[in-house]
């Protein structure tokens, strides 16, 4: 099975003062295969979003080597490949929906006539037909959310980074977003996604990665793993493994 991402041994550290370092990342490898769900879970302080901007090539890396499709991760035609959905997005108060999806859109190269149909397809897609012309600073935070996802697969891409993706959406709205991951994994895309809600990254992803204190504790398929310690609940693997 092709490998989307491809990280091994990486060590990420940031200035610690007196000529000293902060390690936040440490010996961390990984292997994400096309056409799978995979989960990113740890408690605050973890690295999980370091791991994602590095990923990205927005945070350099000390030791290691990130590739995205078999190429660096810096590489234009990799990263073209990609869709992000950060935890916050701080867009423009005073621009509409379909002003903010427009610059995504003409960003990620789509050309006019693409972007005006995709606009209003993504926006019904995630639930925000009919705000295509409503300002930002009016939507709840449950659509901000929405929002946030539309400009992250308006272009289509192939592997999806989403930073938890189900934060400050009720129910219907966590619903809504899992049947989305669904139909976007049934056309063969892959994703990613970092989540305190264990709930929901059980009920969507095919694998999981556990992170505490910059390493990974434990990775592969959610069943395999919670047949380790016969479990039944990701809740429950997810603390056992946290606290030992």
């Amino acid at each position: 099975m092709e490998t989307v991402l491809k990280i091994k041994d990486l060590k990420v550290a940031y200035p610690g003062g007196f000529g000293k370092e902060k390690t936040v990342l440490d010996a961390l490898s990984l292997e994400i295969a096309k056409g799978e769900i995979s989960g990113l879970l740890g408690p605050n302080g973890a690295g999980k979003t370091t791991l994602i901007k590095s990923i990205l090539g927005l945070i350099n890396i000390k030791r290691g080597s990130i590739e995205l499709f078999g190429k660096p991760r810096l590489s234009s035609k990799a990263k073209s490949r990609l869709g992000y959905m950060p935890e916050v997005a701080n867009y423009y108060w005073f621009m509409t929906a379909g002003e903010i999806l427009n610059i995504f859109g003409t960003l990620a190269g789509m050309n006019k006539a693409e972007l005006k149909n995709k606009i209003e397809e993504t926006l019904a897609l995630v639930g925000l037909s009919g705000q295509r012309n409503q300002l930002v600073k009016t939507f709840s935070k449950g659509m901000q959310v929405r929002l946030n996802i539309a400009q992250a697969i308006l272009h289509d891409p192939e592997f999806l980074i989403l930073d938890e993706p189900f934060s400050g959406l009720d129910p219907l709205g966590r619903i809504d977003i899992r049947n989305i991951l669904k139909k976007k994994k049934d056309e063969g895309k892959t994703i990613f996604l970092s989540s305190h809600e264990l709930s929901e990254a059980e009920l969507i992803c095919d694998n999981m990665c556990i992170m505490r204190a910059g390493k990974i504790l434990k990775q592969g398929p959610i069943k395999k793993l919670l047949d380790e310690k016969g479990e039944h609940s990701l809740e429950n693997y997810f603390v056992k493994i946290i606290t030992e």
